[in-house]
């Protein structure tokens, strides 16, 4: 039997005993859920004085990686284009990372930027960050140099870290710390392997206060937003993700999300719980993805949908001779998967394929089953354990089953409120998602689209994911964006943007007699604009800002 939610605040809950009675029971839960996984065991006395130690000098985020390397010590922990490293290793290099920054002048709850690509470095400027108390900023390596500049002004940071490639988006950048080469193809003196190689990598000095994370909004609808997370001491996170996805332990995960990103960073979260080898590419390639997961024998490769897109667009032949027996796990998430490309998956992958459901403020709210995804494939599942989800008509009333509504999450893992003093929208304790959606009758969710995507268009309503996924369905089309424009006629009316595959041919009039054959005639887009790739972010989004009418000559494509 699964634990359900409580409404309202958890710290101020446990303060009743029948709460406190409720909490002891999700913990002893969660506890079962990870041990399920095998990746709990017994800790010589030493070890474990070392992890409590740990815990309580810098908090759940800066201890991970001490019990990780307690637990696992000798085990691979990260693969990436520089070879392997072990949990030991990766314990020993953020010490050493952090008593040179420690010695460099860096607090508790002095600011740490991190502007790096999938590699060590950023596990290694992450856990020595952590273990001084630092209060980290993960920072979107799509940014530009302004969005680099505003984010550190605002986010007050001290210390900016990031890849040599991104050095010029800092140059005059001033901050009281300085800068930190993260990875570079040259030998640089200010640089995290510097610190490796000269520094002490005995536990560094305990900081004043826990460290604090923040991750930013993905800035689809403009300035991106740093979105802090309280440090959660519960393992009933963990375990309600392990209820519905059966990672295990000691084993091997592709992860190809970017790591600054809400996904990435809680599976460099959950590697380290299980004990799971994490491999790394700083940049996607589809063909050097599919081959990793036959050499590294991969149980789980974690995606989003373009990336699980673009490796199945390789074609069946890319899979021949590949050994994919041990993926178990396919995890998608961070933007709509969509029942077409969700079908083409589970034909080329089997039904392996689980499809979460969250955003950066409420973390996950459903996850879809193979079996879900088997009935319904455009669905994103049921609500997981201890998350409610409801949908709230105008009146802020529950709508009923079969109806659209704005989608609201609560759980225990949410986040604090913007850093800018902003806040999403709230009620009863519930937060917007931001999208609207409905539930079928067996409490499986539906993502209809953003609730502020709505087109008019002639009085009536549209939502443009319903025409994305139709146009998605076309044999000869690799990926479509609906917007609305001004119509002096409708209000509005629809634009599609449409990318073709390998030398496939439509005209204009093809795209709108394919949808209207499928949909409603308001629903049919009167402007259709060739494109050779959508504009999205490195997590996947499609960046409509810059389908506007102004970039249509920039993106357009002569077919």
């Amino acid at each position: 039997m699964t634990p359900q939610l409580r409404g309202g605040s958890r710290a101020a809950a446990t303060k009743r005993p029948a709460a406190v009675a409720s909490r002891t029971r999700e913990e002893l839960w969660a506890l079962w859920q990870v041990a399920r996984t095998g990746a709990l065991k017994p800790l010589p006395p030493q070890r474990l004085v070392a992890v409590s130690r740990s815990m309580r000098n810098y908090g759940p985020l800066g201890a991970a990686v001490t019990m990780a390397a307690a637990l696992h010590r000798d085990r691979t922990a990260v693969v990436d284009e520089r070879g392997a490293l072990s949990f030991a290793e990766l314990e020993d290099r953020s010490n050493a990372v952090a008593n040179t920054w420690h010695k460099r002048g860096l607090r508790a709850g002095d600011g740490v930027a991190i502007l790096a690509r999938n590699h060590r470095g950023f596990l290694d400027a992450l856990f020595a960050a952590a273990k001084c108390g630092a209060r980290i900023v993960l920072l979107n390596t799509d940014f530009g140099a302004p969005q680099i500049r505003d984010v550190l002004a605002r986010e007050g940071a001290d210390l900016l870290v990031h890849d040599d490639e991104f050095a010029h988006l800092a140059s005059d950048v001033t901050l009281r710390l300085g800068c930190t080469t993260a990875f570079s193809e040259h030998t640089v003196p200010d640089s995290l392997e510097t610190a490796v190689g000269d520094g002490d990598s005995s536990p560094p000095p305990p900081p004043a206060d826990h460290a604090k994370l923040v991750i930013l909004t993905s800035g689809t609808t403009g300035t991106p937003k740093g979105a802090p997370r309280a440090e959660s001491r519960s393992l009933f996170p963990a375990g309600s993700l392990l209820s519905r996805v059966p990672f295990r332990a000691r084993e091997v995960t592709e992860c190809c999300v970017p790591l600054f990103h809400a996904l990435g960073f809680g599976h460099v979260m959950l590697g380290l719980l299980l004990g799971s080898s994490l491999v790394l590419r700083r940049r996607f390639d589809a063909r050097q993805t599919l081959d990793s997961l036959g050499a590294q024998r991969a149980t789980a490769m974690i995606a989003v949908p373009v990336m699980l897109r673009r490796i199945l667009d390789l074609g069946p032949t890319s899979r021949s001779g590949l050994d994919l027996s041990a993926l178990r796990i396919v995890f998608v998430a961070g933007s709509a998967l969509g029942a077409t490309l969700c079908r083409e998956a589970m034909d080329a992958f089997g039904p392996v394929l689980y499809n979460m459901y969250g955003s950066t403020e409420v973390a996950y709210a459903t996850i879809a089953t193979p079996t879900d995804l088997t009935d319904e494939p455009g669905c994103v599942g049921r609500p997981v354990p201890g998350t409610i989800v409801k949908l709230l008509g105008d009146a802020g009333l529950e709508v009923p089953i079969g109806q659209r509504g704005r989608i609201f999450v609560g759980n225990g893992i949410q986040f604090d409120g913007y850093t800018d003093g902003a806040a999403k929208e709230s009620i009863g304790g519930l937060l917007s998602s931001g999208d609207v959606g409905h539930f079928d009758s067996a409490g499986r969710l539906f993502v209809d689209g953003r609730d502020d995507d709505m087109i008019v268009s002639g009085a009536e309503n549209v939502f443009p994911a319903e025409v994305e996924e139709t146009l998605s369905a076309h044999p000869q089309i690799r990926e479509a964006a609906v917007v609305g424009v001004p119509d002096g006629q409708y209000g509005q009316r629809l634009r599609s943007f449409v990318a073709l595959r390998h030398d496939a041919r439509l005209s204009e009039q093809d795209v709108r007699d394919y949808v209207r054959d499928r949909l409603a005639r308001f629903k049919v887009p009167r402007d259709v604009i060739f494109v050779e790739q959508l504009p999205r972010n490195p997590t996947g989004k499609v960046v409509k800002r810059l389908l506007s009418a102004d970039d249509r000559e920039e993106i357009h494509n002569d077919q």
